[in-house]
């Protein structure tokens, strides 16, 4: 969320910051803040002045019948009870405007960092040639993925459409395990080289955490809703569980930065992304992903930025994996972030490069939704932490990944070196 006394300061820099996001209306915006933030200031005054001239009027009340003026005691009696009714309807009425000031903020995305490059989509995304990886192998005539899983019988999308619907797939034998042996594999490098904490969190979570990162009001569309009565949603990414670890808390200084890691399942509606990738395991209902996550002073936040992106592309320089890194424009980041890098594996069935990893810098955004501060080694509160998150990677991507690079003209897979002690050793996938 926007910082208020920001806008205040500086609304001209918020709208610019929007309008680079491609945001049409974004003077109307941020003048429908300013404007109800006034309605709000001006009602706290009168607040304030009402409160003040009751608080004198009672200590007159005293003064009054100590000199047996029972008419002016009456008359300031009267006045006090009328500016007890007049507080509690102003304080109802802040409460209102509160409420609808927090609403206007709820849906302003954040504003991107200087260095974002401008457009409007993922043809202006900027590509980061120092980070690029490896070269494309030559494949003659590559498989797509669910070609290659479905001849292995070991892919199955029609019974997982019987069971559950489109966007779902079973996974048997060597391809379920190596998806777990993704997964562990993943955390293990995460953990050991890069410092993560390895946490096991809910799935499933409370309105107020979906709020805190931002999915919430703006895209309940992509959430799965699992009851009308108490309402849990299911976690769209583990980056919802580890960011709100630390809502509502006020962390010191000394033990950030926070990093945490997470292998979960992770559920989505994709409601915007009808009759893209309807086939194979690139974009799917549910589908596992090790998430990063680090909770940091403003300071650290863009020194970590590229930390967790090289503990991502770590992951792909292991697996031997080419793929290249593209910092996202203003008009294709998400919500809540100030700049992103998407990490882009190369898939010969596809031939093109896919996103396999997010990592973004949310600055302040979230932690300001979520109500989590830090102080100083003093005592003395210093404002929101700053919070990141990444894929580190997407478990279902890196197994089409593995099986698009590794095919074999025997039409076998062959297994990554680094992933044959979590598949007992062996060095080969093929049809069961």
């Amino acid at each position: 969320m926007l910082d208020i006394k920001a806008i205040r300061d500086d609304s001209s820099a918020f709208v610019q910051g929007l309008t680079r996001r491609g945001m049409a209306d974004a003077q109307a915006v941020i003048g429908a803040v300013l404007e109800k933030d006034k309605v709000l200031r001006d009602l706290l005054v009168r607040l304030q002045n009402s409160q003040a001239r009751r608080n004198e009027a009672s200590k007159l009340i005293g003064h009054a019948k100590a000199k047996k003026d029972e008419a002016q005691a009456t008359g300031l009696m009267a006045e006090v009870a009328g500016l007890k009714d007049t507080i509690q309807q102003g304080e109802q009425e802040q409460r209102d405007l509160e409420k609808e000031l927090r609403d206007l903020l709820a849906v302003i995305p954040n504003i991107p960092a200087a260095d974002v490059p401008n457009g409007a989509d993922e043809s202006a995304n900027a590509p980061v040639d120092a980070r690029a990886f490896g070269k494309p192998p030559g494949i003659s005539n590559p498989k797509q993925h669910f070609e290659i899983g479905e001849a292995f019988g070991q892919m199955d999308f029609e019974r997982a459409a019987k069971v559950s619907g489109s966007r779902f797939v079973y996974l048997k034998n060597d391809l379920a395990r190596l998806e777990r042996a993704l997964g562990a594999f993943m955390l293990d490098t995460h953990t050991a080289q890069f410092g993560y904490t390895e946490i096991s969190p809910p799935v499933l979570v409370k309105s107020a955490a979906l709020f805190g990162t931002g999915q919430l009001p703006k895209f309940q569309g992509d959430l799965f809703l699992t009851t009308n009565e108490d309402p849990f949603w299911l976690v769209p990414t583990a980056e919802v569980s580890l960011t709100n670890y630390v809502a509502d808390e006020i962390l010191g200084e000394a033990e950030l930065p926070l990093r945490f890691t997470a292998f979960t399942p992770c559920f989505r509606a994709e409601a915007g992304a009808a009759g893209r990738d309807t086939r194979g395991m690139i974009r799917m209902h549910q589908f596992s992903k090790v998430e990063l996550v680090s909770i940091t002073t403003p300071d650290q936040s863009a020194a970590e930025h590229e930390r967790m992106t090289d503990a991502a592309q770590e992951i792909l320089k292991k697996l031997d994996l080419a793929h290249r890194v593209v910092t996202l424009c203003t008009g294709d980041m998400g919500f809540s972030a100030i700049k992103t890098y998407d990490i882009e594996v190369w898939l010969p069935g596809q031939n093109a490069y896919r996103e396999i990893s997010s990592c973004s810098n949310c600055g302040d955004f979230q932690a300001r939704r979520m109500n989590s501060r830090f102080r100083n080694a003093e005592g003395k509160v210093q404002g929101p932490v700053h919070t990141l998150n990444g894929s580190g990677l997407a478990v279902g991507r890196t197994l089409v990944a593995i099986l698009e690079n590794y095919q074999q003209p025997d039409g076998s897979v062959a297994i990554p070196d680094v992933l044959q002690p979590y598949m007992g050793g062996k060095k080969v996938i093929v049809k069961t």
